[in-house]
């Protein structure tokens, strides 16, 4: 069964910190281009961060140098630390498995950044 099992969404105060992780099985994740998207409320979804199968990574503007992506390939999980997070970093965010032919989604994971 193809899956993404994503975790680690939660509440946190601006300045704070988080870590996501998703869990891929069923496919063979190591050649995968992993990515995290984001969606807030009445805003379209965009793409946060990705990261390759030879670890290049890639960020959005807005949360360069405050994100980071990661993969263990010998676990089949993606991260993304998030750190000094903002209200604005408020979303639903998902974790996607990407090659050129095919597109894995994960579930859902809400981050609230509150004071």
């Amino acid at each position: 069964q193809v899956q993404l099992a994503v975790s680690g969404g939660g509440f946190v105060q601006p300045g704070g910190s988080l870590r996501l992780s998703c869990t891929g099985s069923g496919f063979a994740f190591g050649i995968y281009t992993m990515a995290w998207y984001r969606q807030a409320p009445g805003k379209s979804r965009e793409l946060v961060a990705s990261i390759g199968s030879s670890s290049r990574t890639n960020y959005a503007d807005p949360v360069k140098g405050r994100f980071a992506i990661s993969r263990d390939n010998a676990k089949n999980t993606v991260y993304l630390q998030m750190n000094n997070l903002k209200p604005e970093d408020t979303a639903v965010y998902s974790c996607t498995a990407n090659q050129p032919v095919r597109q894995i989604w994960g579930q859902g994971t809400q981050v609230t950044v509150s004071s």
